[in-house]
């Protein structure tokens, strides 16, 4: 019959083209991925396609001048050789201030963090400003790392997509190089780091290159005290014994910010002349501002402040003490040479004197830390250690060094920890003569230690 002969040639033919079928529909499969479904509570029959996250639309960037913004800017500046500090700021000059190098209005704040800032308003024309970095004046504008001066600075644009609604943006900048760091420099005594000294009797200056702890390559002025009589005719041969006191910023004078001076000057003047002192020369060490930690910190004490206080004994050694002794006439020896400081000035001191015995034969310690990591630092096993002591250890403290809530306990344990310091010395060294002065209403300051300085004196000259 026509239609079963039909039927079977169809029947054929869906036999043999199935297979091609199914190939198919599984390329396609593989090919196009299954829709993902998201679930709907517990049900999970009850599912709908997932939507794809929202692309979030990437903010324009949008690059403008600074000096167009009405909020203004603020500038972040690094001072990367150290060279600036209270006594010798940055200035910015530039077209905004007639290039004036040493405008107040344009003077940078020193931060905690050793870096220095302005913030400046939007100029009044909204012009891009040129200017450039000094400390002062022109001899000691910002140079390259070649010390060569660079050009005139201008400021990047500011990508104002990031900022807030009258935020001030930040921009960081850096000083390579200062005009001081030049081998032919010459001081100016108009720029502010070398004003006139305000002092009793000749003070004069000694420069001194290098440093350690970031203050690597610095130029700064030792201060050399001369006795009474020194420049008369009738001493023109006589030779003095000498004091090197560390933080020669505060010795003979009080800066702006600083609660008070050591006045040695004067207290040196009047031992001298009216209490019959030998007479004696006194030279001021400078700390390295920033570098002061690191300097004067002769052992692992705070923190990760890396100890190179060995490293700025060596430098003082070997170029500040010869030159002393060749620009002024000193005594020679051990019985003549003394070393003192306050504070982190009185560990470098106490290191100098007992690395050093046979350059140093007396020593003033004020205000020693002797507590927290100082405290482990100079425990008995250390005083064991020393192979040798100089000949008189003067050592001065206040009732009132450590503040704060518990301070009372805190201070009976510093004195405590004094007393038992100085018992472990004459234990290991008896014939050191050791003289503890303490004053229970001293604080930690310049004020204290100057009110102490003329027993310190005493016991180190009066013999």
């Amino acid at each position: 019959m026509p239609t079963s002969r039909f039927t079977r040639r169809l029947a054929l033919s869906v036999f043999l083209i199935s297979p091609i079928v199914i190939v198919g529909l599984m390329l396609a499969y593989a090919v196009t991925p299954p829709t993902t479904l998201a679930p709907l509570g517990r049900d999970s029959s009850k599912r709908v396609p997932a939507r794809p996250p929202a692309a979030v639309a990437p903010q324009p960037v949008q690059l403008v001048r600074p000096e167009s913004l009405p909020q203004g800017f603020i500038l972040i500046v690094e001072d990367k050789p150290k060279l600036a500090g209270q006594a010798s700021p940055i200035y910015l000059a530039g077209s905004i201030n007639g290039w004036n190098p040493g405008d107040s209005n344009f003077k940078l704040t020193a931060q905690s963090d050793m870096l220095w800032r302005i913030q400046l308003p939007r100029p009044k024309n909204g012009e891009p400003i040129q200017f450039k970095f000094t400390r002062g004046s022109w001899k000691l504008e910002e140079l390259k790392d070649d010390l060569t001066p660079p050009g005139n600075r201008t400021l990047p644009m500011i990508d104002v997509s990031k900022l807030k609604p009258g935020e001030l943006p930040l921009i960081e900048l850096s000083v390579a190089k200062w005009g001081d760091q030049r081998g032919d420099f010459v001081p100016d005594a108009g720029d502010p780091a070398y004003a006139p000294i305000k002092g009793v009797g000749t003070i004069k200056r000694l420069q001194m290159v290098g440093g350690s702890g970031g203050a690597e390559g610095r130029v700064r002025d030792c201060l050399v005290w001369l006795p009474p009589g020194y420049d008369d005719a009738k001493n023109a041969e006589k030779k003095y014994p000498v004091l090197y006191l560390f933080d020669a910023q505060n010795l003979f004078q009080k800066h702006e910010g600083t609660p008070g001076e050591w006045r040695v000057d004067e207290t040196a003047t009047d031992l001298i002349e009216n209490a019959g002192v030998e007479p004696f020369i006194v030279v001021g060490v400078p700390h390295g501002g920033p570098a002061r930690l690191s300097e004067y910190m002769p052992v692992k004490a705070i923190g990760d402040v890396k100890p190179e206080g060995e490293a700025f004994l060596t430098l003082l050694m070997s170029q500040v003490m010869p030159r002393v002794e060749r620009a002024f006439r000193v005594k020679a020896g051990a019985e003549s040479t003394s070393i003192g400081g306050s504070s982190l000035g009185a560990a470098m001191a106490l290191h100098a004197a007992t690395t050093r015995p046979g350059v140093f034969g007396a020593v003033i310690v004020e205000s020693l830390p002797l507590h927290n990591a100082f405290e482990r630092a100079w425990d008995k096993d250390w005083v064991k250690g020393v192979k040798a002591w100089p000949a008189r250890i003067y050592m001065g403290m206040g009732g009132r060094e450590l503040g704060g809530a518990d301070a009372e306990r805190e201070n009976k344990f510093l004195s405590a920890n004094l007393h038992a310091f100085a018992r472990a010395i004459r234990e290991v060294a008896p014939s050191t003569k050791v003289k503890i002065v303490e004053d229970p209403a001293a604080e930690h300051n310049e004020s204290a230690w100057a009110g102490r300085l003329p027993g310190a004196l005493k016991f180190v000259f009066g013999h």
